[in-house]
């Protein structure tokens, strides 16, 4: 249950990265409403998964994964460039969350 909390933390972390740049600097209503409502159901959630599993981990996990994630939006919804250099940094990100994964290990 703690990774389906963990899972569930990283997701709405992202609606809330997205709800920040959606709410054009707190211009719109309804999104900038969603970047508290979606953090704040992160941090819950990742507090929840925090009694089960490891902090160093779960916490590598959250934020790379969760910048893995709003980076490829960021490509893929908002049209931002695509570089090697932005490919190859978000490669490492995934490399460095499974390495501190598999490190954890017992």
């Amino acid at each position: 249950m703690a990774w389906m909390y963990l899972l569930f933390a990283i997701l709405t972390e992202v609606a809330g990265t997205t709800s920040m740049k959606l709410s054009e600097g707190f211009a719109r209503t309804v999104p900038s409403a969603f970047i508290f409502v979606f953090y704040g159901l992160s941090l819950t959630l990742l507090t929840l998964a925090l009694k089960r599993l490891d902090v160093s981990v779960s916490y590598a996990i959250w934020s790379g994964l969760g910048t893995a994630l709003i980076a490829t939006i960021g490509i893929l919804w908002f049209r931002e460039p695509v570089t090697l250099l932005k490919l190859a940094s978000l490669a490492l990100i995934v490399a460095g969350v499974i390495g501190l994964n598999l490190g954890g290990a017992h």
